[in-house]
């Protein structure tokens, strides 16, 4: 028993090792001079730090901090409206009398289904005939929407497994649908909706081709268009890549900061929120 335990944690450590080699050079390359990147192997220590001056370029000269805040309003907002209305879906097509529920659930659920690139022409021709083009609420409305369909997947399959009898007592009580909804059925479902925050907030956070296609300005614009564009940055004769790798070292820690706030609710969250009927 304890050699299967030594080999599981073996394994473990290799494979988190293994993770985190490619990361390790990153962090490297982010703490040089454009000059010394130049000179050094990736994996090279640096002989000094130059990342505050490198994250600086990159947050202000490069308006980086710009597209940092667009995705930081875009992942809570868009997540968050969509777990908002994707539980309310889910609540009515789990536990109220719907007629053709499951009908309702796969019609909701098939926006997963077929790849995200084919929604791209007609999306930008509405977006440009009702003038969401290239505006904040254009974004949250598209990343909202994106998002209920696996939200809603989630949350039916989590109040199938709560037992009917708490509905049914809630009513003798007098309770509303909408208030068994809020009082009873949500506060339950709190690890499933801290799994599906942080899911969503990292999809969005992480989202590019939309935000690029969606949308042409620096007000608008999401983090991963901006670090796209910091490619073209240049200092000297090339790309900075010092400075690229800062920014990319600092647009990864709001989903980082997010998975250690909820990793509490996440395990039991996955087990809960996937069980069936």
């Amino acid at each position: 028993m304890k050699g299967t335990r030594f080999m599981m944690y073996l394994i473990l450590i290799v494979l988190g090792f293994l993770w985190l080699l490619p990361v390790w050079p990153t962090i490297f390359v982010a703490f040089k001079s454009n000059q010394e990147f130049g000179v050094q192997k990736f994996w090279e220590l640096p002989t000094q730090s130059f990342f505050w001056s490198n994250f600086f370029k990159a947050w202000t000269q490069a308006k980086l901090g710009r597209y940092f805040l667009n995705s930081l309003a875009y992942g809570l907002i868009g997540a968050g409206g969509a777990i908002f209305l994707a539980s309310l879906a889910a609540f009515s097509i789990a536990r109220l009398k719907v007629k053709a529920s499951f009908s309702w659930f796969f019609l909701i659920w098939s926006g997963t289904i077929f790849p995200f690139q084919m929604y791209l022409i007609p999306l930008f021709k509405m977006y440009m005939t009702w003038g969401l083009y290239d505006t904040f609420w254009g974004m949250i409305l598209f990343y909202i929407a994106i998002c209920i369909p696996f939200c809603t997947f989630i949350f039916r399959n989590y109040f199938l497994t709560l037992p009917g009898e708490v509905l049914e007592a809630a009513k003798l009580d007098g309770c509303t649908n909408f208030q068994v909804y809020w009082k009873i059925f949500m506060p339950l479902a709190k690890s499933a909706v801290a799994v599906l925050l942080l899911f969503q907030f990292t999809w969005v956070w992480n989202d590019l081709m939309f935000g690029m296609i969606l949308t042409r300005s620096t007000e608008v614009r999401p983090v991963m268009v901006g670090l796209a564009q910091l490619q073209g940055f240049r200092a000297g004769s090339g790309t900075d890549i010092p400075s690229l790798m800062a920014g990319a070292f600092a647009a990864s820690l709001p989903t980082i900061f997010l998975f250690i706030l909820l990793q509490r609710y996440f395990i039991e969250g996955m087990k809960l929120s996937t069980a069936g009927e």
